[in-house]
């Protein structure tokens, strides 16, 4: 380097805040570490003289010198969904307002990714972690229960859990929307649902069906019965085998939403009045759901309100309180316009169903 050229000017350090806040490296440290330990007027001393020169304390070192990162961590299964996308997005806001960074895994409905991300999580430290469902490897929670860190299962909710939850009674929720089309006068339905294995959510919803069928002396026939991804495209395809079957399905109950727009277009493509000739019903009432011809019948859960609570209860635990155990959140049956009673002729037809 010539005589000439300048000197790289160095990056601000916490010594220069503190020489020109006029302070002790210590007060700049703790007037972001600890901001309730300074004067006011100190304080805000210290915060313009470190903004008048760029510098912020190091994240990494803050944390050691709290013991605190200051980091949770929420563990879902896609964000392709918009009702898990709902529930990350009312933490984040929650968390924000606390100045909580919040950390992000998307499993993709992987047990083992599900474990691997915890484990990475738990790694860097994250205080209290938010996981949709139980349906985890079993060593899973006792990872986190070892390392004595609030958690709280999401989207899920049963009496007998052995986990605090936040969510609702997938069970009962599918039950409700069984009687709804069995107090039309449905008989013979079928059913389009995602995949059961590793998702306690879905398969409790069948077990719903399956309960509110066996109430009437019905059950679910094999050839009536889909299981698959949760696409618009897999609802089409799952109608329309479903429909090739008889007895005919008078009406389908669809696991989710996407699901219940993809049997609606294809049954509306086979040339089917919907709901004259087939019923249709859903469950999340996603925005599309209500735009759809005719607006679909679902069931409406509030998944902002998940987030928000499952941010409170960490929170909660986290200044160091015990909370109580949340209620769970009740599911609104939404009647629109694709269930109906069944056709003329088809109800006594679901006597085919019975047994």
């Amino acid at each position: 380097m010539s005589e000439r050229e300048p000197k790289p000017k160095r990056p601000p350090r916490a010594v220069d805040v503190a020489a020109a806040a006029e302070v002790s490296i210590a007060t700049v440290s703790r007037a972001f570490n600890s901001p309730e330990k300074v004067a006011p007027a100190i304080r805000e001393r210290v915060l313009a003289a470190a903004k008048a020169m760029g510098w912020m304390p190091h994240a990494a070192g803050s944390a050691l010198a709290r013991r605190r990162t200051s980091i949770v961590g929420a563990v879902i299964p896609t964000l392709d969904n918009e009702v898990f996308a709902a529930q990350v997005g009312a933490m984040q806001t929650a968390f924000a307002e606390r100045g909580i960074t919040l950390l992000l895994s998307c499993f993709n409905y992987n047990r083992d990714q599900a474990f691997d991300d915890v484990q990475a999580m738990l790694a860097r430290g994250v205080e209290a972690l938010a996981i949709v469902g139980e349906a985890h490897r079993p060593d899973l929670f006792p990872s986190i229960q070892a390392r004595h860190i609030p958690y709280v299962v999401t989207y899920s909710h049963r009496p007998d859990s052995p986990h605090p939850c936040v969510g609702f009674d997938n069970r009962q929720a599918f039950h409700t929307i069984t009687r709804h089309l069995l107090d039309l006068g449905h008989e013979v339905i079928g059913v389009i649902v995602q995949p059961t294995a590793g998702n306690d959510r879905v398969a409790a919803r069948l077990d719903g069906v399956r309960d509110a069928l066996a109430e009437r002396g019905l059950g679910i026939r094999p050839q009536h019965l889909c299981e698959g991804e949760w696409s618009i495209d897999f609802g089409r395809r799952s109608v329309r085998a479903i429909l090739a079957t008889e007895p005919r399905p008078t009406a389908v109950i669809c696991g989710n939403d996407y699901l219940a727009v993809g049997a609606l277009l294809e049954a509306r493509a086979m040339g089917l009045a919907v709901p004259g000739d087939l019923s249709i019903t859903g469950f999340d009432d996603i925005a599309i759901s209500r735009q759809m011809d005719p607006p679909l019948t679902t069931m409406h859960i509030d998944n902002h309100e998940i987030g928000r609570r499952a941010a409170g209860y960490l929170l909660d635990c986290l200044q160091g309180g015990r909370p109580s155990p949340l209620p769970p959140l009740v599911p609104t049956l939404i009647r629109r316009g694709t269930t109906a009673p069944p056709a003329e002729g088809f109800a006594s037809g679901g006597i085919a169903g019975r047994g």
